[in-house]
């Protein structure tokens, strides 16, 4: 036997490939925001069950639409959410959460970073061109309104930036609708309204936890600008705008716009109830928590209601 070979089978008996392989697929993950990329996914099937649902097209009968969709708008998320991490990679060693990103550590390259965002948006745009042109282009919207209007523009210099940023967040239904239908529903729309509304009330919960890391990367979150008590202030307002939109989902049932309606008195109630407990930090993680089951139960409600 080879010297070489040997050491082959050395490392090989040592698990070293695997090793080095899982952690590929580690930093691959966390350059993607793994996370962002699932829950965006959900909001995407939703906006595309109901564009079906609604349309009379048989879910069995489109597959190849519903995986073109899905990955397309997954791929062009993934790559905007690296692009992310390749701009603010001067930024992300301040904070906690975001100083073991492989863009920091250096176990990334930027430039492969960057290559690898632009692969997967053009990917994603391809095969998003396969189902309707308003869905592609809704899709490079929502990459051009996060990485542009949010990250280069509005992240580091204006406390607004998390509105400005909800914009590309709420987009994912509205291309899973387009997909199948190019002629926007108003029902579409009210699903945009939703997660665009959602979102400032679950990033301020969220700036409010991890205020002293923002503060000192510099970033203008509401909490470092206003304070806590303007943060919860605004917070109640959103949530209490969450208030009207089931009504314009008639479509889905009584029983939809109950259980929306619940979830959204139940947000407001949490919020007033945890005020007794006079700890900003842990009203901050539960209403956190509480906005990341209220946006996974209400859309898929949405689905299940079209099922009974």
């Amino acid at each position: 036997m080879s010297n070489s070979k040997a050491l082959s089978e050395a490392v090989l008996e040592n698990g070293q490939p695997a090793v080095v392989e899982k952690t590929m697929m580690k930093d691959f993950l966390a350059l993607i925001k793994v996370g962002i990329v699932n829950s965006n996914a959900m909001t995407t099937f939703t906006g595309l069950w109901l564009a079906l649902h609604f349309s009379g097209a048989r879910f069995l009968d489109n597959i190849d639409l519903i995986l073109a969709t899905l990955i397309g708008s997954s791929l062009i998320v993934a790559g905007s959410c690296s692009l992310n991490n390749y701009i603010d990679r001067d930024i992300d060693h301040l904070m906690e959460r975001t100083k073991d990103r492989p863009t920091v550590t250096g176990r990334v390259q930027p430039g492969k970073v960057a290559l690898m965002s632009f692969l997967l948006i053009g990917i994603g745009t391809a095969l998003l061109l396969t189902t309707t042109v308003t869905a592609a282009v809704i899709g490079l919207f929502g990459v051009f309104s996060y990485v542009v209007l949010y990250t280069l523009w509005s992240k580091r210099q204006y406390v607004s930036n998390t509105i400005v940023g909800s914009i590309s967040g709420a987009v994912p239904p509205l291309i899973g609708w387009a997909a199948v239908d190019a002629n926007l529903d108003i029902m579409a729309w009210m699903l945009f309204a939703i997660v665009f509304v959602w979102q400032p009330p679950h990033f301020y919960a969220l700036a409010m936890r991890r205020v002293e890391e923002y503060r000192a990367a510099g970033i203008p979150m509401l909490p470092v600008v206003k304070g806590f008590k303007a943060t919860k202030k605004s917070i109640y307002i959103w949530i209490t705008a969450l208030l009207p939109l089931p009504f314009f989902l008639q479509e889905l049932g009584i029983s939809f716009m109950i259980l929306a309606t619940i979830l959204n008195i139940g947000w407001l109630v949490l919020g007033i109830y945890l005020e007794k407990l006079k700890d900003d930090m842990k009203w901050a993680k539960l209403m956190f928590v509480y906005s990341l089951q209220y946006l996974t139960v209400m859309f898929v409600a949405m689905v299940i209601v079209t099922l009974i």
